[in-house]
């Protein structure tokens, strides 16, 4: 469980019980129902991570896009408000960059969000290869949350940080790396394998 649950659950939840104990049951009920959601939403489960030369999904969510981008591909995430939203290092290294970019709020799951929405990029570098992710604010995510700055050592499928309420994590490969996923599909973050390194000639 992130903390930041524990935060609001405390103070929806008794806010909840005192208007359902001063006016009637049913008038409390919204806000007893929005703590309980908030302990749901902000689950942070432990995930298996895969061993070998891979890079994991740093999200829970749908594929929404896999395309080319400079020289590499692009895997883009759609988080609704329903996946967990921790967000994990796809790979183990060091972060070189940890940059963030204020924008709109468009909708996450749209193309348009990748350019134009809030987001904060992180860079990770193995020694071999980097790894260019992005944590995308939505219509609804309105805070990003990154624990991680440059200089720090990371592990695969570590944890870094989290979008608050539905959102998108974009994450680019560079041509060392083959992809091992397809648009549409689901993936979990810290388990789900994104790309292959491919081996050297």
């Amino acid at each position: 469980m992130v903390k930041d649950g524990i935060y609001y659950a405390l103070a929806l939840g008794p806010a909840g019980a005192l208007l359902g104990v001063i006016l009637n049951p049913l008038a409390g009920a919204p806000l007893v129902a929005a703590a309980l959601f908030c302990l749901y939403f902000f689950r942070d489960p432990e995930r298996v991570i895969p061993a070998g030369p891979v890079a994991v999904s740093p999200a829970d969510g749908k594929i929404v896009e896999v395309r080319p981008a400079d020289g590499g591909s692009r895997v883009s995430i759609f988080l609704n408000v329903f996946d967990v939203h921790v967000n994990r290092s796809p790979i183990g290294g060091r972060i070189v960059d940890v940059h963030y970019s204020p924008g709109k709020f468009k909708v996450a799951s749209r193309e348009i969000a990748s350019a134009e929405n809030e987001h904060n990029t992180v860079v990770v570098d193995d020694g071999r290869s980097r790894v260019v992710f992005k944590q995308i604010a939505g219509l609804i995510a309105r805070r990003i949350v990154c624990h991680k700055k440059p200089g720090d050592a990371v592990a695969a499928g570590e944890r870094i940080g989290l979008i608050k309420f539905g959102s998108r994590v974009d994450v680019a490969f560079g041509p060392e790396w083959e992809l091992a996923v397809a648009r549409g599909e689901r993936v979990r973050a810290g388990s789900s394998v994104l790309a292959r390194r491919r081996e050297a000639p």
